[in-house]
């Protein structure tokens, strides 16, 4: 009898877990993805991808190069510097940086999830979100893309964000560097 009441009280328990994991407060998050190409020379390929709150306050950061990542960013002011002074890099320890970053990657399609939880791994509250891609191109030539998301809104199907994209800088012979970005969240 008691592996029987167990059996019950494990087998509820699992429902409600399964129940509450499905509800329309809960946020899947979203992808980003695009399309890279690595260009040859110096100060460029440099990009990070993050996620910002309806207030403009970082949740979490998915993915910054290496290079800017681990001190970079001292020594070439141009490397993606909006993402630098969000993510309060210079304050940041080098484990939370490992965390998130990684070598420039090869030429290719880039997918990066954003699961709903903030930088702590809390998950965070249904509203609207930020998605931010920037990319240095060149030197003091850049790329962001932006859009808003309001995951856990609602149900539904996926639904493809409106990307707004601004360069700054005067070259545009690497503006083919990203291209074809997409960003994907169920409300």
């Amino acid at each position: 009898m008691r592996k029987l009441s167990f059996i019950a009280v494990f087998c509820l328990l699992f429902s409600w877990t399964h129940i509450a994991a499905q509800s329309p407060a809960s946020i899947s998050g979203a992808e980003i993805s695009f399309s890279f190409n690595k260009q040859s020379g110096f100060s460029s390929n440099q990009f990070a991808v993050w996620i910002e709150d309806s207030k403009g306050n970082l949740v979490k950061t998915l993915f910054a190069t290496k290079y800017t990542a681990s001190g970079g960013w001292a020594k070439r002011a141009s490397s993606i510097p909006l993402w630098v002074n969000k993510s309060g890099l210079s304050g940041l320890d080098k484990k939370d940086i490992d965390a998130f970053s990684g070598a420039t990657p090869r030429t290719g399609a880039l997918n990066y999830r954003w699961d709903g939880t903030d930088k702590n791994g809390g998950r965070v509250a249904p509203g609207e979100y930020r998605v931010f891609l920037e990319a240095t191109l060149r030197d003091d030539n850049r790329v962001l893309c932006s859009a808003s998301i309001t995951p856990g809104s609602g149900t539904g199907n996926l639904v493809e964000a409106e990307i707004k994209t601004m360069y700054f800088g005067s070259k545009t012979n690497e503006r083919k560097m990203i291209e074809n970005v997409k960003v994907l969240y169920r409300p």
